[in-house]
C-alpha cells in the first residue's frame, strides 16, 4: 500500500515529492460507458490525476434516497481510475457550485425555510452528516492507504465567497475523518477570499485561470508551508442562454499553465473533459439578471463534449512534456458523426398528456416548493369566464410562463425581462398557465430560492382562486414523452407550441450523433428514453450532444416536448457540434 501525505514543500508519495497534475471530469456528466476512454485521453496528455465533484442533489432526489447507480456509481468512476494506473481527488462539497442545480445541494433541503445551509445550523447539519457518511463509505476503501486512487479530498467548495463560519468547516472535517477518511484534507477559494474560506487543520489551494505568478504568492501569504496548489485552474468558462458560446486562446493559456508548472505548483485543470448537463440538471445564475446556463458543458476544455482532443489539448501536453514524461501514444482522431433526417411525424398535445398526472386542488397558486420540491414543470388550471379580458399580474415569475386561454397560448412572461403582466383576451371557460423551472440557481445568496408565479396571480387586482395543479419532475416529464409515440402521426406542417413530437431512425454502426435544433423553439429532447436535455432558439447552443452508447442497432426513438412550437418539422443529425457564435 501507498501513502500520500502533505509535507513541508510538497505533496510527498511514499516519502518522495510528487506533483499533482490533474484533470476534472465529472462522473455525472459523462456517460459511464465513456469513463474509461476521457481517463485515458487524461494520462496520454500528461496527467496523473481525475479530480471529481459529487453532486448531492442526483444522489439523493429525497430525504433519506441513496442512488449509485448509472452514471451515479462513483465508485466505479474510482475504480476506473485506478484501472488507468492515476490517482483521484474527490470533492463531495456538500455545495459544488459547478454550474449545476442548485449548486449539488437538494431541492428539498430548502422547503424548511429554518433550515440554514452552509453554515452551522442543526437541521442542514444533520442531513449534511448523513450525506458525508454515504460519500465516505464510499471513497473509503479506495483510499490510496487501502490500496486505492484517492489522494485527496476537499471541503467544502469556495466557501470564503459565501461564509466565515470555520466551525462549520471543522464540522465537514470531523465528520469526514470520523467517517474513515484518511486522505488530506483541502479547501479551495479565489484569491480573494483565502482569508475566509479555511481553517488552520486544512490545507489552502487556489482557483483562477490567469495570472498564476501573481495568484500564487497571495496563496503563499495564506498558506506558508506546503504545497502550492490551483485546484481549479479554469481553463474555460461556461455558457448561458442569450449569450455567445465562450472560448480563450489555447496559446495563451497553456503559457500561463507552463508558468504555474515553473513555479513547482500542482494543477488541476477545471475542465479536463466538462461533459454534458443531461436531463435538466444545469444550474443558472443571478447576480441582478437571471442567466440560466445550456445544456452542454463543454467549457472549452482539452476534450470537448465528445471527448475529442482540441487545440488546447495539445498546447497543454506540449506544456507537461517541458515539466515531466508524457506517454509516446496519442489518442486517434474521430470520424466525423454519422449525418441523417428524418421527419417528426406522431404529435400529442402536451396537455392532453399530462391529464392523467395526478391533480392537487388548492385555493391559491401554489408554488414548486409548496407543491412538489423537484418539479420542472407546474401546469396550474382554473375555470374562469371573462368576457371582456383582463390583466394579469404576477408577483414574480421563476422562471417562465405560458398563458393559455382556452386552449390557445397568448403570452410568455420570462423571469429574464422582469415581465409580470399580461393583458388577457376575452376568456369563455379555462385559463392554464404552464410554469418552467429553467435551472436553479447555484452561486450566490439566491441558491436554494423557490420556483414558480411568486406572490400569486391576479387579474384587474383580484386575487384568482381555485386551482388545479399538476407537478411534473423530469421522471414524469420522460413517462410522458414516451406517449407520444401514440400520437397522432402527421404528414409535415410545423408542430405547435406545447406539443409532444415523436420520430424514428435507423442506426447501423453505434457512434456518437449531434442533433440539430436549428429550426426549433424551446424545449427538451430524449433519444430512446434518455433525456438529451434543454434546446432553445436562442443563442448560443444549436446542437445536442448524443452519446453513443444511447443508441442501438437498428430502430431507434426520440421524442422532443416543443414548448414555443418548431417550424421545421425533421430531426437532422449534423457531422459535429455547433455550440454557437463566438465573442468578437
Amino acid at each position: 500500500m501507498s501513502h500520500f501525505e502533505i509535507g513541508e514543500h510538497d505533496f510527498l508519495l511514499d516519502g518522495e515529492p510528487f506533483r499533482v497534475l490533474s484533470g476534472a471530469i465529472h462522473y455525472f456528466r459523462v456517460h459511464p460507458d465513456h469513463w474509461a476512454d476521457r481517463i485515458r485521453k487524461a494520462r496520454l496528455m500528461g496527467l496523473n490525476t481525475i479530480e471529481t465533484y459529487v453532486a448531492w442533489n442526483l444522489h439523493s432526489p429525497e430525504p433519506g434516497s441513496w442512488d449509485t447507480s448509472g452514471r451515479l456509481d462513483l465508485a466505479r468512476f474510482l475504480r476506473t481510475v485506478a484501472d488507468e494506473g492515476m490517482y483521484a481527488i474527490v470533492r463531495p462539497g456538500p455545495y459544488i457550485c459547478a454550474e449545476f442545480d442548485n449548486g449539488g445541494l437538494p431541492t428539498w433541503l430548502f422547503t424548511d425555510p429554518g433550515v440554514g445551509v452552509r453554515r452551522g445550523e442543526q437541521r442542514y447539519l444533520d442531513a449534511v452528516g448523513t450525506y458525508l457518511d454515504r460519500v465516505d463509505e464510499i471513497v473509503r476503501p479506495l483510499q490510496i492507504d487501502q490500496g486505492g486512487p484517492v489522494i485527496l479530498m476537499q471541503v467544502e467548495n469556495e466557501y470564503g465567497a459565501y461564509g466565515d463560519d470555520g466551525d462549520y468547516l471543522r464540522f465537514l472535517m470531523d465528520r469526514m475523518r470520523a467517517g474513515g477518511i484518511e486522505v488530506p484534507l483541502t479547501t479551495v477559494d479565489q484569491p480573494r477570499d483565502l482569508a475566509k474560506g479555511s481553517i488552520p487543520e486544512l490545507h489552502m489551494t487556489a482557483s483562477f485561470g490567469s495570472r498564476s505568478r501573481e495568484r500564487m504568492a497571495t496563496l503563499r501569504a495564506h498558506q506558508t508551508t506546503g504545497p502550492l496548489m490551483s485546484s481549479e485552474y479554469w481553463d474555460g468558462w461556461f455558457d448561458s442562454w442569450g449569450d455567445y458560446h465562450h472560448t480563450t486562446s489555447a496559446a495563451d493559456s497553456a503559457a500561463d499553465l507552463d508558468e504555474l508548472l515553473s513555479l513547482g505548483a500542482s494543477v488541476n485543470l477545471y475542465m479536463f473533459h466538462g461533459g454534458t448537463n443531461f436531463g435538466l440538471t444545469s444550474g443558472a445564475n443571478d447576480r441582478g439578471v437571471f442567466k440560466p446556463i445550456v445544456t452542454s458543458y463543454d467549457y472549452d476544455a482539452p476534450l470537448d463534449e465528445a471527448g475529442r482532443p482540441t487545440e488546447k489539448y495539445w498546447a497543454y501536453r506540449a506544456v507537461l512534456a517541458k515539466h515531466g514524461e508524457v506517454p509516446d501514444e496519442v489518442p486517434e482522431d474521430a470520424d466525423p458523426a454519422p449525418v441523417d433526417e428524418v421527419p417528426l411525424t406522431g404529435r400529442l398535445r402536451f396537455l392532453d398528456a399530462v391529464d392523467a398526472q395526478p391533480a392537487y386542488a388548492t385555493r391559491a397558486l401554489p408554488s414548486f416548493g409548496e407543491l412538489r420540491h423537484d418539479a420542472a414543470i407546474l401546469v396550474h388550471s382554473t375555470r374562469l369566464t371573462l368576457p371582456e379580458g383582463g390583466i394579469l399580474t404576477v408577483g414574480e415569475v421563476r422562471d417562465r410562463v405560458q398563458i393559455i386561454v382556452d386552449g390557445q397560448c397568448v403570452g410568455v412572461l420570462s423571469r429574464e425581462w422582469a415581465q409580470t403582466t399580461w393583458a388577457l383576451p376575452p376568456v369563455e371557460r379555462e385559463l392554464v398557465l404552464v410554469v418552467e423551472s429553467m435551472g436553479r440557481v447555484n452561486y450566490g445568496p439566491r441558491i436554494g430560492e423557490d420556483k414558480g408565479l411568486i406572490g400569486g396571480v391576479r387579474i384587474d387586482g383580484v386575487a384568482v382562486e381555485g386551482w388545479s395543479t399538476r407537478a411534473l419532475s423530469e421522471t414524469d416529464l420522460g413517462r410522458v414523452a414516451r406517449s407520444a409515440a401514440q400520437g397522432t402521426a402527421a404528414a409535415g406542417g410545423a408542430i405547435a407550441g406545447l406539443t409532444l413530437a415523436h420520430a424514428r431512425f435507423e442506426v447501423d454502426a453505434i457512434s456518437d450523433r449531434f442533433l440539430d435544433t436549428t429550426g426549433w423553439g424551446k424545449g427538451i429532447a430524449w433519444v430512446n428514453g434518455f433525456c438529451l436535455g434543454r434546446y432553445w432558439s436562442r443563442p448560443p447552443q444549436r446542437t445536442l450532444y448524443v452519446p453513443g452508447p444511447v443508441l442501438h442497432a437498428g430502430t431507434n426513438e426520440l421524442t422532443i416536448l416543443e414548448l414555443d412550437g418548431a417550424p421545421v418539422p425533421v430531426v437532422r443529425f449534423v457531422a459535429d457540434a455547433d455550440l454557437g457564435p463566438l465573442e468578437t
